[in-house]
Parts: C-alpha cells; sequence; structure tokens
C-alpha cells in the first residue's frame, strides 16, 4: 500500500474514533439526545446535559483512545525490538511489573501521592520486562521462551498483586474492578495525568522509526548500518514502557490491544514504518474506544470492565490470525 492509501486509511479510522467517541456522548444511564449533545457542545450552561458530557463523557472517552494508541504502539515497539509477534506490554510482563508496585502503593503508602504512580510503574514494568527478556535469552530469546518468562513474570506479580488485595480490606472491591482495566469516572484530571507518558512515547517512536525499522531486521544487520545496540535498545524498551506507566495508573490492564493492534496493522500493508506506528496507534484507539463504549452501555446502569471487552474482542482476533498463519513478523525497511 503506498503512502497516500495508508494516510486515507489512518484518517478514516481517526475519523470512525471521532465518530465513537461523538456517538458515546448520548447513551448511559441519563440517555442524552442528539440535540442535547451538541447544544452543550457549542454552550456548555452547567447543567446536568452539560455535566454529562463535559465531565463525566467527553474525557472518559478520550482517555480510552489516548489509553488505546499508546498500549498499541507500546506492542509494537516491543515487537520489534524483540522480532516476536508475541511480545506485548502484558505478555513481556510489564503491566503485571507496573500494576503490582501500584497496588501495593495504594495499600501500604496511602499517603503516597498519586502522581508519582507512573513513575513507579515505570521502574516496575521495566523491571519486570528485563527479567522476562533475560529468561528468554536463556532460550535464545525464541517467540516460546520469550512468552513463558513472560506469563512466569506475570503470574509471580498476579500472586503478589492478589495477596495485597487480601490485606486491602473495604479497598479491595475498588481495586478488583481497577485490576480490570476500566475508565469509569475518569475526568481530565486523569487524562492530563496520562497524556505526557503516552504523547511522548508515541511521538518518541515516530521519530525513531528508523532505529525501530533496524532494529526489526536484526542485530547485525542493525549493527552494520551503525547502530549502537547497547545504547538503543534500553532507550526503545523505556520508550515502549512508558505508555504503559501512564496509562495503568488510570486504567489499569487493558489487555490484547498491544498484542492484536500491530498484527491487524500490518495485514493493512502500509508503507514504511511511521505509516506502520500510526496506523497502530489510530486501530489501538479505535478498539479501546469501542470497548469502553461497548462496556457502559451494554449492561446500564452498570458498567463492564474495559478489560473484559478487549478480551472478547482481541481472542478471536488473535485466534484468527493464528489460524490463517498471519501472526508473523515482517519488518518493513527503514
Amino acid at each position: 500500500m503506498d503512502a497516500r492509501k495508508s494516510g486515507i486509511i489512518i484518517g478514516l479510522i481517526v475519523a470512525a474514533t471521532l465518530l465513537v467517541t461523538f456517538l458515546g456522548l448520548m447513551p448511559g444511564a441519563k440517555t442524552l439526545s442528539l440535540h442535547d449533545v451538541l447544544r452543550v457542545l457549542w454552550a456548555p450552561d452547567g447543567k446536568v446535559e452539560s455535566i454529562l458530557v463535559w465531565t463525566l463523557r467527553l474525557p472518559r472517552s478520550l482517555a480510552a483512545a489516548m489509553a488505546g494508541a499508546g498500549l498499541a504502539v507500546s506492542g509494537y515497539v516491543l515487537q520489534a525490538l524483540t522480532r516476536n509477534p508475541l511480545a506485548d506490554p502484558g505478555i513481556t510482563g510489564a503491566t503485571a511489573g507496573a500494576v503490582a508496585p501500584i497496588v501495593a502503593c495504594f495499600v501500604f503508602l496511602p499517603w503516597l501521592s498519586s502522581a508519582s504512580y507512573p513513575f513507579i510503574g515505570l521502574a516496575g514494568g521495566l523491571a519486570a520486562a528485563a527479567v522476562t527478556f533475560w529468561v528468554a535469552r536463556g532460550g535464545n530469546g525464541r517467540p516460546l521462551h520469550l512468552a513463558l518468562g513472560g506469563i512466569s513474570v506475570s503470574l509471580f506479580l498476579g500472586a503478589i498483586t492478589i495477596y495485597v488485595l487480601l490485606l486491602a480490606g473495604p479497598q479491595s472491591t475498588a481495586l478488583l474492578f481497577w485490576l480490570s482495566g476500566g475508565f469509569q469516572g475518569r475526568t481530565w484530571a486523569h487524562l492530563a495525568h496520562m497524556a505526557p507518558w503516552v504523547v511522548f512515547g508515541v511521538a518518541s517512536a515516530l521519530s525513531l522509526h528508523r532505529v525501530v525499522a533496524m532494529f526489526a531486521l536484526s542485530d547485525h544487520a542493525a549493527a552494520g548500518m551503525g547502530l549502537q545496540l547497547n545504547v538503543w535498545k534500553p532507550v526503545l524498551l523505556i520508550l515502549a514502557i512508558l505508555p504503559v506507566a501512564g496509562v495503568a495508573p488510570i486504567a489499569g490492564p487493558v489487555a490484547f490491544v498491544g498484542l492484536a493492534a500491530p498484527h491487524i496493522a500490518r495485514l493493512l500493508h502500509p508503507r514504511g514504518t511511521m505509516l506502520e506506528i500510526a496506523l497502530t496507534a489510530a486501530i489501538g484507539a479505535l478498539v479501546v474506544t469501542c470497548a469502553d463504549l461497548a462496556g457502559r452501555t451494554v449492561a446500564i446502569p452498570k458498567e463492564l470492565p474495559v478489560g473484559i471487552i478487549t478480551a472478547l474482542l482481541g481472542g478471536p482476533i488473535f485466534i484468527y490470525l493464528i489460524q490463517r498463519g498471519r501472526l508473523d513478523f515482517k519488518a518493513q525497511q527503514p
């Protein structure tokens, strides 16, 4: 697919995400008409309809879109860095590594400011991913060993998280919903806390698309092109974990987006790594926005966690890719 067609597809997916965001302003415990939504978007008046749109529903949908884009790009960079089609924030243990220390701080250090949670999540995610990669290198970094290492690290950290939840007492219910992944009650403040981490991670991946493409070829090829592997490997790993660190404190773990979105993007055959990364981000934003809308409308007035919806969507897609033999990693040209 040439650059023009790739740009058109990316534009259409972004437009679809905006359309879903707009449509999501209407349904809820109190359904708003199209006229009401257009009126309060144009002229907020502080009444109930305006509060529902501007305070509750719009920031929530935008947070979902941003989180989806960030997690999708995180999965793409991890797959390129490891040249492994199974790599994503969940399978590499990065998500569990980010979540476990945040839960521990929430329970044992309640006085700690939530503004520090992304830094805690970044440190935990990097540590967990490093352990996973170390385990995988014992099997020469093969996809199966990476998956087994990541699952082992995730299970270990998940056990610690569950133990901490048992000690949380009345707080455990809220933490359990957060651990299922969701955007309920997320406001502009939550979006502002998440944005720098996701925007910086995605923008860095786009600006470093040539480096990402070199890593996707092979270590020998990258070194032959003059790339300093010992410098860029940790840099890309940090950039891959940054969106996870920003999303995890706000939405908890959201499954399958980082794994499925890059593969869906590759099925569309965009031209060049930069367009492939942009397409991956757009697909991730659309998937999570749709999942969030479905989660809060299928069982009104109750809500389903977004993590459950993305797993229900991503699972069949992943099985389809496996059955069709499409689950591979093909490097783009730098």
